[in-house]
């Protein structure tokens, strides 16, 4: 069954290391969280868009891996150099979550458009199919956000799918570069009202209210940014609800 209203995960948390190398990875507790959204039953099913670093073959062997021994069944959606199933449309209204990964925000939202994706990603979001994401794969459903695709400075992203009429604000507490861009893009109208998050934290949107923040740790939070009267950015903290662990 699909969730009871469109719903869009956007976050700056998705997976933890089980410190036996750099390709494997667990699923964090957002995962069930998102499945249980999805209304999944006992195998979630789950896909992976890479586009956001050129569908790297690495981005696979951690995602597979991740959810090897889960109820999880995954699969991926890639499009280089060809799109690698027959009805894109078709596969991504099959699943329960559609997981977007980080990168270039700015590389991931063309590549979409040349292939159609934003109608069909729509399609699945009105639909039921819990749409969500990290870094790149969190900006993309908002407005625009701050964003590395032009190079370590950070800069002004507004080509954003839009469904979410807010700027979006990632890794907010662990580049310092974050927050005061995200700042001054609010104050100077570059972006509307937005929402941001440390790492370890996630935005639950059902329809395009923001419903509540989560974390898969202690002592980070969510925060809104909005522009005052008197021109400047005010920020305000979210308290994000606790998930519970997960086993290692």
């Amino acid at each position: 069954m699909p969730a009871t209203e469109p719903t869009i995960v956007a976050t700056s948390m998705g997976f933890f290391s089980r410190r036996r190398g750099p390709w494997d990875a667990r699923p964090s507790q957002l995962f069930p969280l998102m499945a249980e959204l999805a209304r999944a039953g006992d195998a979630p099913r789950i896909c992976y868009l890479g586009q956001a670093v050129g569908d790297q073959p690495t981005g696979y062997t951690v995602f597979y891996g991740a959810f090897a021994n889960t109820p999880f069944r995954p699969s991926h959606l890639a499009l280089y150099p060809m799109p690698n199933v027959e009805d894109i449309r078709a596969h991504l209204l099959a699943q329960d979550v559609v997981w977007v990964g980080g990168g270039s925000v700015a590389n991931l939202c063309a590549v979409w458009r040349v292939h159609g994706l934003p109608e069909i990603l729509h399609e699945c979001w009105q639909a039921g199919v819990v749409l969500a994401g990290v870094s790149a794969g969190s900006i993309c459903w908002h407005v625009g956000g701050a964003t590395d695709s032009y190079g370590p400075t950070l800069r002004a992203f507004t080509e954003g799918l839009g469904w979410l009429p807010y700027g979006n604000g990632v890794h907010y507490d662990s580049e310092e570069q974050r927050r005061p861009l995200m700042h001054r893009l609010v104050a100077d109208g570059t972006l509307p009202t937005s929402h941001c998050t440390d790492d370890g934290v996630g935005l639950i949107y059902r329809g395009t209210r923001l419903a509540e923040a989560v974390a898969d740790r202690e002592g980070v939070a969510a925060y809104e940014v909005s522009r005052a009267e008197d021109g400047t950015a005010r920020e305000t903290r979210i308290e994000p609800r606790l998930l519970p662990a997960v086993p290692v």
